[in-house]
């Protein structure tokens, strides 16, 4: 499967819109670290993609690319375990290391090229872009369709297919970690792939695609992410976060990751896709989402006095 794939359920009209990306490589630690990239050296702004725990570039390269539109020059990595990325040990993965990753990249990318860069993140992605943001002060602006911070209860609940396991799981996962952190078990099995999209067939397509929702990822990596503790709202100076919010999300609901942004002291911002589930594809919201990453790029752009 490639982007094309998942492009097919943009509405009429975007296909011809989305620019093919380019594979690149990029060594980090003991992986070959795949980014996708559509290079233009003429854009005033770079976006970042960072995708969750049921996507990666590929999947999200058509929605990332009608959102950032043409004139802009878009990279997004792989993380370890997912899309074309290479781990030289699979289950050693932690979610510190996505984070460390992408702190580390950002900080590579800003040393080679000087030009704003925005953090854009999907789902689980985006609490490693408010996350990185806050690290490296590297960032520019931060756009999320989520904020899911698994130090809220709700948060699990919500996260993990059954709400009544997500609560206590961090203890659970933490038990477990000595002898079992390194069995991998199939995301599906903990992350409800039914509510990915408001459409079933790009719901099953996320589910089954074996670099995508279809990859196995080890109780280690699950027990880190529900223990990792993130910058808290109060404390972070980082770069602005506009939080793009699927209206229709019946996975993470809207209001969790307001409720996050809300306590945010740094300016911050929320916009309502409207008829979008968790992947935004849907009218008027894909307008919408392409319309509020057109006001970040322009604050990001703008020249100074």
């Amino acid at each position: 499967m490639n982007y094309r794939t998942y492009a097919e359920f943009l509405p009429a009209g975007y296909l011809d819109g989305v620019r093919a990306p380019a594979s690149t490589w990029w060594r980090w630690r003991d992986h070959r670290v795949h980014v996708a990239r559509a290079v233009v050296p003429t854009a005033a702004v770079r976006v970042l993609v960072i995708h969750g725990g049921g996507g990666y570039s590929g999947a999200l390269w058509p929605f990332a690319a009608v959102a950032a539109g043409q004139a802009v020059d878009v990279l997004a990595p792989d993380l370890p375990l997912y899309g074309d990325t290479e781990v030289a040990d699979p289950a050693g993965v932690r979610y510190g290391d996505w984070v460390d990753l992408l702190a580390d990249l950002v900080r590579a990318e800003r040393a080679a090229d000087p030009r704003p860069l925005i953090a854009f993140g999907a789902s689980m992605g985006g609490m490693l872009a408010y996350e990185i943001a806050a690290r490296t002060g590297a960032v520019d602006a931060v756009v999320a369709t989520c904020l899911l911070d698994m130090a809220d209860p709700a948060a699990r609940a919500a996260a993990t297919r059954y709400a009544w396991l997500g609560r206590p799981a961090p203890a659970v996962l933490n038990a477990a970690e000595p002898l079992f952190g390194r069995v991998r078990i199939p995301i599906r099995w903990v992350a409800d792939m039914n509510k990915m999209s408001r459409d079933r067939r790009l719901s099953r397509l996320c589910a089954s695609d074996p670099r995508g929702g279809g990859v196995s990822v080890p109780l280690g990596f699950l027990s880190s992410w529900m223990a990792f503790v993130h910058t808290r709202p109060e404390h972070y100076t980082g770069a602005p976060v506009t939080l793009v919010a699927p209206a229709a999300d019946a996975w993470t609901p809207p209001e969790l990751s307001i409720g996050f942004l809300q306590r945010i002291t740094a300016r911050a911002e929320v916009v309502l896709l409207e008829r979008c589930g968790h992947f935004p594809i849907e009218e008027p919201g894909l307008t919408q989402l392409r319309d509020a990453m057109a006001t970040v790029l322009s604050r990001v752009g703008a020249p100074t006095d």
